[in-house]
């Protein structure tokens, strides 16, 4: 059977997406900074490993014990809602380390078994605020505007030797754990002329009505890893295909 690695699977998309790979009849290698065995149901055909994509040391471990990997998602990631004057730097790297960084340094670790194979499949998880700019978001937009654009050039060289590297890009998920994490990393000081700009937004995102559940991106990332035309970049969830649209972008 074939075999995918997912980063970020103690969660949200992350386990969701581990979850219909399942079900699917896959071997999955879920991965995630501390293990839990009581997340997904046993399976002869599931293997939760440690990794922590910031660290090349665990990165290593990990790819290791995963053996031969047919498609890789790079899920892991980190949300923040931000307004830039009154982020630290180091937060700002912090972003970058997980988001950007450790989707480098994952795909650079297993593209050269899919190289050498000469077939493979890297689907990145991104993000809808690189369709439609959101308010309060200006660090975390840029991460996932560096990796679309990492994504996009590393089409072009890995499907030299035969691999395919894709783009989902999920709306919003407040109810997530993810989206959860990013309200709570708000708790930088925010600058008061940014006050009720940033409540207003706040307000604006609990209120609405078209969310992206964590299922919406699974059955994007199975489509992305068993369709061969699937589309390079997948809005996920009813907002992020409504802002495509809007966008002008096609809707696989």
């Amino acid at each position: 059977m074939p075999k995918i690695l997912i980063t970020g699977c103690s969660s949200g998309f992350g386990l969701a997406i581990a979850q219909t790979f399942l079900s699917e009849g896959w071997d999955v290698v879920a991965t995630m900074r501390t293990p839990r065995n009581d997340l997904l149901p046993a399976n002869d055909r599931l293997k939760v490993l440690a990794l922590d994509v910031t660290s090349a040391q665990s990165i290593a471990k990990a790819v290791d014990a995963a053996g031969s990997i047919d498609a890789l998602v790079n899920n892991a990631g980190v949300g923040m809602l931000n307004v830039l004057e009154g982020t630290e730097m180091a937060k700002v790297r912090e972003l970058f380390e997980t988001n950007v960084f450790g989707a480098m340094a994952m795909t650079k670790a297993i593209l050269p078994q899919m190289r050498v194979r000469g077939s493979g499949v890297i689907v990145n998880v991104s993000s809808s605020v690189t369709i439609k700019p959101l308010r309060a978001l200006s660090v975390y937009s840029a991460s996932k505007a560096a990796l679309n654009a990492f994504t996009e050039s590393l089409a072009l060289e890995a499907a030299l030797f035969g691999v395919r590297a894709k783009l989902v890009l999920p709306g919003s998920a407040p109810t997530t754990a993810f989206g959860k994490n990013a309200m709570a990393r708000m708790g930088m000081d925010i600058p008061e002329p940014y006050s009720a700009f940033v409540d207003d937004y706040l307000t604006t995102l609990r209120s609405g009505t078209e969310f992206t559940t964590p299922e919406d991106v699974a059955q994007a990332v199975l489509r992305a890893v068993t369709e061969p035309d699937a589309p390079m970049k997948a809005p996920a969830g009813a907002d992020a295909k409504i802002w495509s649209r809007e966008a002008g972008h096609s809707v696989g």
